[in-house]
């Protein structure tokens, strides 16, 4: 039994010695990856790559842009909603003074400006719902062009780079830990708002 175990040891002691070897005499089969950023060469790392998605999304100039376009929907249509609440809200105080005061003739008219009033009332709800709702839709068309636009300038960003696998990490949840090597955010910014810069001009 022992003379087993010091032959398993034996072959195993060869196999790393194999192994060393291998890594540190044969660079051919190892993949060279350099780093536009640091300019340092970065032989014998996985051709893998990860991005901060959160970093990304606050300084890419687009996405900046396309958050605003729906800070200013967001803001036109809650003011148009509170336009409309405000007068709502001013005509129902107006028909409550004039309930307390038997102002209206009779109790059908009454009736009727009550009907109106709660009528207005659920249309304006509705209008709230369809702007929030059309607002969401935006937000969702807005984020796949977002994402589509992303996906395409690293596609184009990775012809030299030569990277298998490029991961989004946004606030830790997808790489729990990685050295800082594999981080290609600010190289892939800086190429993103280049790209931006010059498509919009």
């Amino acid at each position: 039994m022992k003379n087993i175990n010091y032959v398993i040891n034996g072959v195993l002691a060869v196999a790393v010695v194999v192994l060393f070897v291998m890594q540190f005499s044969g660079k051919e089969e190892t993949r060279e990856v350099k780093s536009v950023a640091s300019g340092e060469n970065l032989s014998g790392i996985l051709p893998v790559a990860y991005v901060n998605v959160d970093s990304l999304l606050e300084n890419y100039n687009y996405a900046k842009d396309l958050n605003e376009i729906i800070l200013k929907k967001s803001e036109n249509s809650r003011a148009s909603v509170n336009q409309k609440a405000t007068s709502l809200r001013t005509e129902m105080q107006e028909f409550q003074r004039k309930i307390e005061n038997n102002a209206f003739l009779t109790r059908e008219r009454a009736e009727q400006e009550q009907q109106r009033l709660l009528q207005k009332q659920q249309e304006l709800q509705e209008l709230d719902a369809r702007l929030s709702q059309d607002l969401m839709n935006e937000q969702q068309k807005l984020n796949e062009q977002l994402r589509d636009t992303v996906v395409a300038q690293l596609n184009v960003y990775n012809k030299d780079k030569g990277f298998q696998i490029i991961f989004s990490n946004t606030l830790g949840d997808n790489i729990l830990l990685a050295n800082d090597v594999y981080d290609i955010t600010a190289e892939v910014l800086e190429f993103l708002n280049k790209n931006y810069s010059n498509g919009a001009k």
